[in-house]
């Protein structure tokens, strides 16, 4: 049997995640076409295929396990010298999202791993990207803000062509109320509902 390459993670919703990504797109960063915009849960790992079964289990159980809460994404960050990367900050959920990808990657279960760095739920919007676009994409998001609450994540595959493909969603437990959607015009920057 192969290997797949695999990812956890927590979709932006619409209006805001295709906003980010054509933000990301006009920043120059040319991986963005295939990469969904997202909150990173388990980083890209590589796995033998005959694991899948196991690690959606896994994933089902701790979906199982949580309770929807809510986020907020405001304002811009970036880890730049270390690494070149600009980010809209995540700056309510932090907790939530921290507990999350920890029991995704517990030692004990079949998506445990290392991180190369310590985990800090963001939603990039530049990486590897010349610093002047860097420097545009943290200016030029410095005042978005969206709202949402969180009720689930997913499992995403990395294609070979580099694509990021949805493989299966995970609800949380019982929902505990309703996320309206409104109606937006995508032409347009998303309001601020912060």
């Amino acid at each position: 049997m192969g290997t797949v390459t695999l990812g956890v993670s927590i979709a932006v919703p619409e209006p805001y995640g295709s906003f980010l990504q054509r933000k990301r797109e006009g920043f120059g960063d040319l991986a963005a076409p295939g990469i969904p915009t997202h909150i990173t849960l388990l980083p890209p790992t590589e796995v033998r295929t005959e694991a899948l079964p196991g690690i959606e289990r896994h994933l089902a159980e701790v979906a199982a396990g949580c309770r929807p809460f809510p986020l907020r994404l405001e304002g811009t960050g970036t880890f730049r010298p270390l690494s070149p990367v600009v980010y809209v900050k995540v700056t309510e959920g932090v907790t939530g999202c921290t507990a999350l990808q920890a029991r995704i990657r517990a030692a004990s279960g079949p998506c445990a791993r290392e991180l190369q760095f310590p985990y800090h739920p963001h939603v990039t919007v530049a990486h590897g990207t010349d610093e002047a676009s860097m420097d545009r994409a943290q200016a030029g998001l410095r005042d978005f803000c969206a709202t949402w609450t969180i009720s689930g994540f997913a499992l995403y595959e990395q294609g070979p062509d580099a694509v990021w493909r949805l493989e299966q969603e995970y609800p949380f437990g019982p929902q505990t109320a309703a996320v309206p959607r409104q109606a937006v015009d995508l032409s347009r920057p998303p309001a601020p509902s912060c």
